[in-house]
């Protein structure tokens, strides 16, 4: 069974950065998509962005384009997600997601992801 492990939220100024790390263990080469998704008390989750393995194919929610940066080192089981000029609206629960299905187009449902972490929590004041 794939496990994921958040790491790297925290408290942060507007405008600072942070970087999130996802730890992936037990049958990681099945993961073909890796990608991440928020949540705000009381607010569905929101798609952030994913990746699939060979890294050619990438998709960014509208909110976060140009700002974030998703990327994947397969040798090491992790992704990564680099969160630049962070907003207070940046402000969520942050959780690593992964999917083992071949897919031509990027998965972007919260549905087509059987694996989630545990979430880790990104503060970001103003």
């Amino acid at each position: 069974q794939v496990q994921l492990v958040e790491s790297g939220g925290g408290l942060v100024q507007a405008g600072g950065s942070l970087r999130l790390s996802c730890a992936a263990s037990g049958g990681t080469s099945r993961l073909y998509t890796m990608g991440w998704f928020r949540q705000t008390p009381g607010k569905e989750r929101e798609f952030v962005a994913a990746i699939i393995r060979s890294g050619g194919n990438i998709h960014y929610g509208d909110p976060v384009k140009g700002r974030f940066t998703i990327s994947r080192d397969n040798a090491k089981n992790t992704g990564y997600l680099q969160m630049n000029s962070l907003k207070p609206e940046d402000t969520a629960v942050y959780y690593c997601v992964g999917d083992w299905r071949f897919r031509t187009t990027v998965p972007i449902k919260a549905g087509e992801y059987d694996y989630w972490g545990q979430g880790t929590q990104v503060t970001v004041s103003s």
